[in-house]
């Protein structure tokens, strides 16, 4: 039997309440609250969470028997067995649906709360005295909330008696431990604490993900399902209907895995066919794949750090973890420079010859505040100072230029779009004076993986140096095919990354208009500012819980103390209807919780870019004429339950990729009739190829791909 050695204390408002215990699957289930706060251990509540408790008792003959007895009593058992979606009989185990940490089952959807713990391999249910107060009120029990004293129900003295069992089991635990031995528990729990009283404990929510309802997904429970604002499958391309059914004609002539690493076993055609595609895309001569960017970005810098004699890194202060860890592997000398502050870098890169060794390494897109690197001024410089750049374009690709390959492209968007599925480089262009770009697979493309592209020379040196890519599993080849069916496919549509930044604009211009603060910014990425890690939490629980949505709440050390906030990406499948529902939701939480808006941090001083009297006006990347915005070619926003649909043409260029190892696809093709509109409000897919630019249609045929 164990307890979580997590010291918390319990909120007030649930203080008087211990209700229920039972063993349900291996493990105890709880209602707690009692006037005797020292009955319970201090880690069974937390002042941000109603209550959460982190019990296990896989064998306790106790917790059977009250298990036995919440299942039998008239007003929870047949709660429990609504709860769990089948009957629970006594005396037997069963396992308890559960959600995620606050999660609370939209109105409709049941009561049960479910807070997952990490720590344990399944995780424990709690129910709050709302919860018992409401069963039993449904089933004609009436009992004023600080009555619970177990005569109407059985459970409340076994509980605080299980509850007291465990506490002195736990203290004799520690006692017993060898005064002269390392006490790895309590080492791991008091880090633990840190984590809790600093507020940055992370709580990952059960969300599954539909693909025949994208961006839907239920919680642990099939049937709670909700909308989902905070993904970064971007493009929806985890659920494309091309790449799904690549994927199975791959997965049952190649099976599962790759067999090995790149050396051993692990080094097929669908990998270097990746491989090619990629390169091909950011018009580089080569490009190498890896299990995740995370790793692309960490081998990359580490190799090249740890082999350029005297090498200095030039790292921006917002650069994601990837590249802090690659350099901080590499041994390199490293210098940060103000995050986008082209005066500092100047200043820092002067500081060494320019002979010396040099690699600025920056994003492309930041994921957490939404800002775009300036590319270009920052290629100017390294061309000045003899350095190398290495730009992560991992919240770019699929989302930006003609064909997808990220800020780089975009920036040049009427010559790469004129030069089409060329492979070669157009000299001058910015993605051309781009040494080293990485990217995920991850994201916009929906599949899992990383890679990087440059020089032959460069990309074979980090295949022949780079633990990280040399000493582990190759990628499953149908994951590699749903890449770059993935990839193909969005290179040759445009249709899909217009309606996002459409949906993105449409979302940034109802918050201006309801004074919802988010970080400013030219991206598709809305970090709507809170401010608080506490506050920020709750507010992702209440859309959650209250209004059947999710979005993440981002804290500390992802961004600042006091910049928390909640990071909001609307996907080209969001309707109207959703759209709307998010705005009346974060309306309704800002005006629970109090929260700062966009006028109440100007009269601060602003914070994050919000409310600062010195911003200045930040333009989207994306123009209204590369939108289809000036010509009526834009795709118009979903609406009334529609969805996306496939274009016929990109998906046949993407199925093509794939005749020689799979064999033709047969394409069963039917036509959909599609709306324009020549203003801003747009609706899916303009059916206009990246390639062929033939405009607007009154009528598109979408595609239903076929082994």
């Amino acid at each position: 039997m164990r307890v979580s050695t997590q010291p918390q204390s319990i909120a007030p408002t649930y203080l008087g309440l211990l209700r229920l215990a039972g063993y349900l699957g291996g493990y105890t289930y709880l209602i707690i609250g009692t006037d005797q706060t020292d009955e319970l251990p201090a880690s069974f509540c937390n002042q941000s969470q109603p209550i959460y408790t982190l019990i296990q008792s896989p064998l306790s003959p106790a917790f059977n028997r009250l298990t036995a007895q919440a299942i039998g009593c008239p007003v929870m058992g047949p709660a429990l067995e609504q709860a769990n979606g089948g009957p629970l009989p006594s005396g037997s185990s069963r396992s308890f649906s559960t959600g995620c940490p606050g999660q609370q089952s939209a109105p409709g959807r049941g009561s049960i709360h479910a807070y997952a713990n990490r720590t344990h391999s399944r995780p424990t249910v709690v129910v709050t005295a709302e919860d018992v107060e409401q069963l039993h009120r449904q089933q004609g029990v009436l009992i004023a909330s600080d009555q619970f004293t177990g005569g109407k129900c059985p459970h409340a003295h076994l509980a605080a008696k299980a509850v007291a069992e465990v506490h002195a089991i736990n203290k004799n635990k520690v006692a017993a431990s060898s005064p002269d031995s390392f006490n790895y528990e309590g080492f791991y729990g008091k880090e633990l604490d840190k984590k809790h009283k600093d507020k940055s404990y992370r709580y990952f929510n059960n969300i599954n993900r539909l693909a025949a309802k994208f961006p839907v997904a239920h919680t642990a429970n099939p049937r709670d399902e909700v909308d989902v604002w905070c993904s970064n499958d971007y493009l929806g391309m985890s659920k494309s209907t091309v790449v799904v059914e690549i994927m199975k004609r791959t997965l049952t002539k190649y099976g599962h895995g790759a067999g090995g690493t790149r050396n051993i076993a692990g080094n097929g055609s669908l990998h270097l066919a990746l491989e090619d595609e990629l390169a091909a895309l950011h018009r580089k001569p080569s490009a190498l794949v890896f299990s995740s960017c995370y790793v692309a970005n960490d081998a990359t810098l580490a190799t090249l750090g740890s082999k350029l004699p005297g090498c200095v890194y030039f790292s921006d202060s917002s650069n994601h973890a990837s590249m802090i860890e690659g350099i901080r592997h590499s041994g390199a000398k490293k210098e940060i420079w103000k995050h986008n502050n082209l005066t500092d870098l100047e200043a820092k890169l002067a500081k060494y010859p320019k002979e010396t060794p040099k690699i600025i390494a920056f994003e492309s897109v930041y994921s957490m505040c939404g800002s775009v690197a300036p590319i270009e001024a920052i290629c100017d410089l390294a061309d000045k100072y003899g350095a190398l750049t290495f730009l992560d374009e991992v919240h770019a690709v699929g989302m930006y230029g003609p064909r997808g390959a990220g800020v780089a492209e975009h920036l040049d968007y009427e010559a790469h779009l004129a030069a089409g599925d060329s492979p070669h480089a157009i000299p001058g262009s910015v993605m051309d004076r781009v040494d080293i770009i990485t990217g995920t697979l991850g994201k916009a493309w929906g599949g899992v993986g990383g890679y990087i592209a440059g020089s032959a020379d460069m990309v074979d040196l980090i295949r022949s140096y780079a633990a990280g890519f040399i000493f582990t599993t190759s990628l499953p080849p149908a994951n590699v095919a749903g890449a770059r069916a993935a990839v193909a496919y969005q290179s040759a549509y445009l249709g899909d990354r217009r309606l996002q930044q459409i949906n993105t604009r449409a979302l940034k211009t109802e918050l201006d208009k309801k004074g919802i603060p988010y970080v400013p910014g030219p991206s598709h990425i809305i970090p709507v500012l809170v401010g608080d890690a506490g506050l920020a939490k709750q507010a992702s629980d209440t859309l959650l819980n209250e209004h059947g949505i999710y979005v993440q709440s981002i804290n500390y050390p992802t961004v600042p103390v006091g910049e928390e906030r909640l990071r909001i990406t609307p996907t080209p499948g969001h309707t109207a209807e959703q759209l709307a529902h998010l705005l009346g939701a974060i309306e309704s939480v800002f005006n629970k919780l109090g929260l700062k808006r966009t006028a109440d941090w100007a009269a601060i001083g602003g914070r994050a870019g919000v409310g600062s009297p010195s911003a200045e006006e930040v333009k989207p990347l994306w123009t209204n004429e590369q939108l289809g915005l000036l010509d009526g070619s834009a795709p118009v926003v979903l609406r009334n339950g529609k969805k996306m649909v496939t274009d016929l043409d990109a998906a046949e260029i993407a199925l093509r990729r794939f005749h020689r190892l799979l064999g033709p696809a047969k394409v069963k093709a039917e036509v959909v009739s599609v709306e324009f509109d020549n203003v801003s409000t747009v609706d899916i897919h303009s059916g206009q190829s990246a390639l062929t630019q033939r405009g607007a249609a009154s009528e598109r045929r979408s595609v239903e791909a076929r082994a």
